[in-house]
């Protein structure tokens, strides 16, 4: 059966499934957080609108989902979740134009977590201009982490050839696609993962020159001093507290720490302290947050260089699917415990 067969015809009302937040979260999130509710939707909106209704296929779950699910919010820079009310349009979805939008067509938008959304002005949602290429992969190494990697890349941290590269969560939806940029760039180049899977993943998939499964290392600063006997260049920064504090004592002179994230800071009531910023100091480091939002405006540019570097096999790109709605509560609790390989996204239809 077609995709348009099983959704149905234009006005008709259908079945409608939503993640929903059941309460604010104070520590570690639990699954019991997060409650699948039945609802419906109806295939059709007011003539003349500009509105449409999306098919979601693909939900993204990111890291800084967490801070939405806070009351206080403050360690998100966007609006905290109601609780009750599901998730509002927060993240990027592969999805199909409902019957009636001039055909069946891939867009990519800022979607509940549902079977069908409602999208007011159809103007925000993305064209897709690689239809030949995974439509998942717009969630990941198409969409906004691939632009976090390539903007945070070359914008932020401005990598030169034979420099030394240090990305923590390597193996994750930005880390995999940052550090084979940074190969692609000339740098030496070593991750961190949290497992001695993802360590071989980075080495023998990804291309990585070293890695290290940091739990396994008693003592950070020791671990970073082996990998890099003359000091990092580039830290893409991806977790905080203690790694980071590491990274501080073992970066070059002048050189520079490219902000992306904090996991490690994220469940956290009071985050960890960090001691070592004398040395931002001492060797003349310069320390620069980002937000992805900040490039939107090269999406197009980067977009063409990723397919051409996909096609071209000197990026691959690994993914994690949970499959159905029903297992969104869960993966998105997975990505606070390591528990994802790649990038996480949650399968709602089948193409």
């Amino acid at each position: 059966m077609s995709l348009a067969a099983a959704v149905g015809t234009e006005g008709q009302e259908v079945p409608n499934r939503r993640v929903i937040l059941k309460r604010h979260v104070t520590g570690f999130p639990s699954e019991d957080d997060m409650e699948v509710v039945a609802g419906a939707a109806r295939l059709a909106v007011p003539p003349g609108s500009a509105a449409v209704v999306l098919k979601n296929l693909y939900l993204s779950c990111d890291p800084y989902m967490r801070g939405r699910m806070s009351k206080q919010n403050r360690r998100s820079y966007v609006p905290a979740f109601v609780p009750g009310s599901g998730w509002p349009r927060c993240e990027q979805s592969g999805g199909i134009w409902a019957p009636g939008f001039q055909g069946w067509r891939s867009r990519l938008g800022m979607t509940g977590w549902e079977e069908y959304t409602l999208i007011p002005n159809q103007e925000s949602l993305s064209k897709i201009n690689h239809p030949e290429m995974p439509l998942s992969y717009y969630t990941g190494v198409l969409g906004m982490p691939g632009l976090t990697a390539y903007a945070g890349l070359y914008d932020v941290a401005k990598p030169k050839k034979g420099e030394y590269f240090f990305v923590s969560a390597a193996s994750g939806a930005v880390g995999q696609i940052v550090g084979q940029l940074a190969k692609l760039t000339g740098c030496y180049v070593v991750g961190s993962a949290g497992s001695d899977e993802k360590v071989k993943l980075l080495k023998t998939k990804f291309g990585f020159d070293e890695a290290f499964n940091y739990k396994k290392e008693q003592d950070l600063n020791a671990a970073l001093q082996r990998y890099f006997p003359e000091g990092i260049d580039i830290y893409f920064e991806h977790v905080g507290g203690t790694m980071l504090d590491a990274v501080l004592l073992n970066m070059r002179m002048h050189d520079r720490i490219a902000v992306c994230g904090m996991i490690s800071q994220y469940n956290l009531e009071q985050p960890q302290g960090i001691q070592n910023l004398l040395s931002l100091i001492i060797k003349r480091v310069r320390m620069e947050g980002f937000m992805v939002s900040d490039y939107l405006g090269q999406h197009h540019k980067f977009e063409e260089e990723m397919v051409r570097y996909l096609k071209d096999d000197k990026i691959v790109y690994v993914e994690d699917v949970a499959e159905g709605l029903e297992k969104a509560p869960a993966a998105l609790i997975g990505l606070f415990t390591g528990r994802n390989v790649g990038k996480q996204l949650v399968t709602v239809t089948q193409e």
